[in-house]
C-alpha cells in the first residue's frame, strides 16, 4: 500500500491566491496516458481573481483526470493522478472493487462513520467523457439500480431516488437502510441547505456521482407555487375561466429567462463590492473640467519620439495627475485597518486600473506607479490592459493595490459614483471627454470637456482632503505644464 502510494501521485489544488478557497476548471491540456515532467502546465484553472495555468510537480504518466472541465473544485482536492513509475507495470491497486459492485443490491454498504479519506475519494469523482467511473466507487449503485427500471412511471423513479430505494427490489433490512440513503454533499453545500431550511434527503442531485450541489439545494428551496402552478392551472380554469390565462405569461417568462451560475471573477467582484460598499463609509465628490490642453499634449506626445511605440492616451495623462495629486496629499493614500483600529498611510502608489474583460471586472495595479516615468507610466498600463483582456493576469498583480482609476468614458459615459476597491482609500472615475460650449477667456467656445468623480472611505479622508485631491487632478488635466511646475 505504502508502495503504491508512492508510486501513484496526487496532484491537489493548490491555493494559487491569497485565501482562496476553490477554483474552477477551465481546460485540461492533457489526458490519460500522457506522459508529463515536473514543471509542466497540465491545466488551466479559474480562480476567484484570475486565470491561472498550474504546473505538476512530478514527473510520470496521466492516470487519471479526476474532473472535468467546468468543474469547480475545492483548494487541497486532488484534480489529476499521475503514475510516477509506469514502467513497473500495472498497478496492484485494490481489484476487489469491481467484484464488489454487483453484491447485494438491498444494502450499498455506505460506511456509517467515513473514513477520513472517504470524501477525497468519494465525494465527488467526476471524469473527463470516455473514461468512466472509477470501480472502486460504491455510492453509486442506487443510481444504477433507478435506471434500470425504466418502464416504472416517473414518479416512482423520483420516489426511489429520493427514498434510496428500488420499487420492485428486496426490501431492504431495516437498521441499514438509513446509512445507505445519507445524501452525498459537501460541508458547504449542507450547511448552505441548513441555512435555507432545506433537507438534503428530499433534494434531487445532479452533481458527479450523485453528489449533491449549491444548484441542486438552491433549486430545492424556489417557491413551490413555481413547480405547482402548471398542475394546478386546470383546476383553476374549471372554476374561474377568465384566470387561466395569467399562467401563461409566468410560463413564457420562465422559458426566456437564462440563469448562470455566480463563480469565478465575478463571484469574487460581488463579494468585494458588498464588503466594500457595507463597511466603508463612500463619499463622491464631481467636478467638470477643460482638458482641451491636455488633448493636445496628447496629441504632441505621439510624435514624441521618446514614446515611440508606446500607447498615449488621455488615461495616461488622468494617472500621472492622480500620482501628482497624492504627491502633494500623500495622507489620502492610507487603509483603515479594522482589526488593530489604525490607519496605515503608505509611502508608494499601487495605482489599479480597472479593467473590463470578458470574464467580468477585475482591478490589476500597477506596483510603485509613483516612481515610473511617463513612458514606463505608459509601458505598465499598456502591458496591464493587454494582460487583463488576454485573461492571464496573476493573483498577485491584483493584489496590495491602494488606489484605482475606472475609464468609464470609454464606454461613453460623463460620470458614476464608483465604489473603492477593497482595502483603498480612493477611487477616481475619469468619463468621456466630449466636444462643448465653455466659456474661456470670455467668450463661448468649443472645448473638450470632461467629468470626474471621486469616492473615498470617510473615515479616512476628509471632506477637505478628498477636495484637494480631485481639483489637483482637474487643474492639471486642465493645465498640464503643472506636471513639471508642481514636480
Amino acid at each position: 500500500m505504502t508502495a503504491n502510494a508512492q508510486r501513484f501521485r496526487e496532484f491537489k489544488m493548490p491555493d494559487v491566491g491569497e485565501g482562496l478557497t476553490e477554483a474552477e476548471i477551465l481546460s485540461w491540456h492533457v489526458k490519460p496516458g500522457d506522459a508529463v515532467t515536473d514543471g509542466q502546465v497540465v491545466c488551466e484553472v479559474e480562480t476567484a481573481k484570475a486565470a491561472v495555468e498550474l504546473p505538476i510537480p512530478f514527473t510520470g504518466t496521466v492516470s487519471e483526470l479526476h474532473f472535468g472541465e467546468g468543474t469547480t473544485v475545492d483548494v487541497g482536492t486532488s484534480i489529476i493522478t499521475v503514475d510516477t513509475d509506469p514502467s513497473a507495470g500495472p498497478a496492484q491497486a485494490a481489484p476487489a472493487a469491481p467484484a464488489a459492485e454487483p453484491a447485494a443490491p438491498a444494502a450499498p454498504a455506505a460506511p456509517a462513520e467515513p473514513a477520513e479519506e472517504a470524501p477525497e475519494e468519494g465525494k465527488r469523482q467526476p471524469v473527463l467523457v470516455g473514461y468512466g467511473v472509477s470501480a472502486s466507487s460504491t455510492k453509486r449503485r442506487p443510481r444504477k439500480q433507478a435506471a434500470a427500471v425504466p418502464e416504472q412511471g416517473a414518479a416512482d423513479a423520483l420516489q426511489a431516488e429520493l427514498n434510496g430505494t428500488v420499487p420492485g427490489a428486496p426490501a431492504p433490512d431495516a437498521p441499514t437502510a438509513p446509512a445507505a440513503t445519507r445524501p452525498l454533499a459537501k460541508p458547504p453545500v449542507r450547511k448552505l441547505a441548513k441555512d435555507l431550511g432545506v433537507d438534503l434527503a428530499r433534494v434531487t442531485p445532479t452533481g458527479p456521482e450523485g453528489t449533491i450541489t449549491r444548484d441542486d439545494v438552491h433549486a430545492a428551496a424556489a417557491p413551490p407555487a413555481q413547480a405547482e402552478a402548471p398542475a394546478a392551472a386546470p383546476a383553476q380554469a374549471a372554476a374561474e375561466p377568465a384566470a387561466a390565462p395569467a399562467v401563461e405569461p409566468q410560463s413564457m417568462a420562465a422559458i426566456r429567462e437564462r440563469r448562470v451560475p455566480v463563480k469565478g471573477v465575478r463571484k469574487a467582484t460581488a463579494a468585494a463590492m458588498v464588503s466594500s460598499a457595507f463597511t466603508a463609509p463612500h463619499v463622491t465628490e464631481f467636478v467638470t473640467v477643460d482638458v482641451t490642453r491636455t488633448m493636445r499634449l496628447v496629441e504632441e506626445l505621439k510624435q514624441d519620439p521618446d514614446m515611440a511605440g508606446l500607447r498615449v492616451n488621455p488615461l495616461l495623462i488622468v494617472a500621472k495627475a492622480l500620482l501628482t495629486a497624492i504627491r502633494r496629499h500623500p495622507d489620502v493614500n492610507a487603509t483603515w485597518d479594522e482589526a488593530n483600529q489604525e490607519i496605515v498611510y503608505k509611502d508608494y502608489v499601487n495605482l489599479g486600473i480597472a479593467a473590463a474583460t470578458p470574464r467580468g471586472l477585475i482591478v490589476p495595479n500597477i506596483k510603485d506607479a509613483q516612481a515610473k516615468t511617463l513612458p514606463e507610466l505608459s509601458r505598465a498600463l499598456g502591458e496591464l490592459i493587454a494582460t487583463a483582456r488576454e485573461g492571464k493576469t496573476s493573483p498577485g498583480d491584483m493584489q496590495g493595490g491602494t488606489v484605482t482609476i475606472t475609464n468609464v468614458g470609454v464606454f461613453g459615459v460623463d460620470t458614476g459614483t464608483p465604489i473603492l476597491n477593497r482595502g483603498e482609500s480612493a477611487i477616481l472615475a475619469f468619463g468621456a471627454v466630449k466636444l462643448q460650449p465653455w466659456v474661456h477667456k470670455g467668450k463661448v467656445k468649443p472645448r473638450h470637456v470632461t467629468t470626474l468623480a471621486l469616492s473615498f472611505d470617510h473615515r479616512l479622508v476628509d471632506g477637505e482632503l478628498g477636495s484637494r485631491v480631485l481639483a489637483d487632478v482637474a487643474a492639471v488635466l486642465e493645465r498640464p505644464k503643472r506636471l513639471i511646475t508642481w514636480g
